[in-house]
């Protein structure tokens, strides 16, 4: 049994899950894709990458499958680039021995209830919050915490279902609608729990940490509330360095706290003082928004090749060799729309490259498809990335690159092309 297999639980829609793939081609082992919808990963079929269905909610069914692997081969290792499937992989590498985060640590960082909680008794900077599985218990929290609040489930990822309440009306409306829900839009069980939140305010980063080292920090565009989609990411993030030092001891110490220093987490916080940070929230996975893409460009450290190595048991390679500045910008349409018919689309794109700087301008939709306004990060219509010598220049590049794919969206009447003629 010569041949070595990397183990893929699921996978995220966009971005890092095809490059895990691709990894860990480039390092001489197979990857093989266990998910119950294969449908749901187009890139899977384009890079033909071997693929088992299999129920992936359901542990004997999913521990058969993989013993079924092992009679053909070795198993070097088992990960997710979706956060959902997070602690599923890690116990399943635990059961095989393999290399991983601690599967309870991880399962405990999914719950944000249990996070907010372990940060709190750590002592690590966090927003005040409540725990509630009742509209009352919702309201009451609002009061007690003060307007305006967050609201948001206990588990969830790409701002699915955050939402800022500036009054108790609204509180009562979105803690109804979550509450309400019986599962996830991946079809996972909803707890019938819900956090109610306290609103930092002040500017967003992230800290890429791996293990318990913090690699590089990102500064986050958020779109306009009530929502909280992401809309860009410059890196590294042009900051004091007294501010600097603040965030990436913050989320040193939240992953401490929380029992990771496995390799990655993607740890937001805000900057609420000259020199406070405080955790938004801690994710035990790579980043997503195509983060670990502007690490590579702009650091030449590539976190994906890393967390593949570091499931097949081999020390990852973290020294930065470049020092550029990357920015990406994602198009979100402003309301309704409908994206231009296939030539006018691809001319959109074709001049969003031209600008200088722009390393990459895609669209995610189909000529034609229609368009919403965007309440999370599926609501995201392209997005293009830009590199320079300089922060500025690398964000203006990538400001006009998506202005001009923006160019593919029309508003006008949906029924009609007359825009694109």
């Amino acid at each position: 049994m010569s041949e070595r297999l990397l183990i893929l639980v699921e996978s995220n829609t966009t971005g890092t899950g095809r490059l895990f793939a691709r990894r860990a081609a480039e390092l001489g082992v197979v990857p093989v894709l266990l998910c119950a919808d294969p449908g749901r990963y187009p890139y899977a079929a384009e890079d033909r990458l071997r693929t088992v269905v299999v129920d992936t909610s359901d542990e004997a069914a999913l521990w058969a499958a993989v013993r079924a692997l092992e009679d053909e081969a070795t198993v070097a290792g088992v990960l997710t680039s979706s956060e959902y499937y997070v602690p599923t992989a890690a116990a399943l590498a635990y059961r095989l021995g393999l290399p991983g985060p601690a599967a309870e640590a991880v399962r405990a960082c999914r719950d944000k209830a249990e996070q907010r909680r372990a940060l709190a008794d750590a002592g690590v900077g966090s927003p005040d919050f409540a725990v509630v599985s009742e509209v009352a218990g919702a309201l009451a929290a609002a009061r007690g915490i003060g307007l305006p609040v967050v609201v948001k489930p206990v588990q969830g990822s790409g701002s699915l279902g955050v939402r800022l309440c500036t009054d108790l009306d609204e509180v009562a409306e979105h803690a109804g609608t979550l509450l309400s829900a019986t599962a996830n839009e991946r079809g996972i069980a909803s707890p019938g729990r819900i956090l109610v939140e306290e609103y930092l305010t002040g500017p967003e980063y992230s800290v890429e940490v791996f293990g318990t080292d913090a690699v590089v920090t990102v500064a986050k565009h958020v779109g306009a509330l009530p929502s909280f989609v992401e809309i860009g990411h410059d890196l590294p993030a042009a900051l004091p360095g007294e501010q600097e030092i603040a965030l990436r001891e913050s989320a040193v110490r939240a992953v401490r706290a929380l029992g990771l220093g496995w390799g990655a987490a993607h740890v937001e916080l805000r900057l609420t003082g000259p020199r406070t940070a405080e955790v938004v929230e801690v994710n035990p996975r790579l980043a997503g928004g195509m983060i670990p893409e502007l690490v590579r460009r702009a650091c030449g450290i590539d976190l994906v090749r890393a967390q593949v190595l570091a499931a097949l048991g081999t020390a990852p390679e973290l020294e930065r060799s470049g020092y550029a500045r990357a920015s990406i910008r994602f198009l979100t349409a402003e309301q309704d729309g409908i994206l231009a018919p296939s030539a006018a689309l691809a001319a959109a794109v074709a001049r969003a490259r031209t600008v200088p700087g722009t390393v990459e301008a895609v669209l995610y939709r189909a000529p034609g498809e229609p368009v919403g306004h965007a309440e999370d990060f599926r609501g995201r219509v392209g997005h293009a990335i830009a590199v320079a010598d300089r922060s500025v220049r690398a964000a203006e590049a990538a400001d006009r690159a998506v202005t001009l794919l923006g160019e593919a969206v029309s508003y006008a009447d949906l029924h009609t092309e007359e825009a694109f003629a």
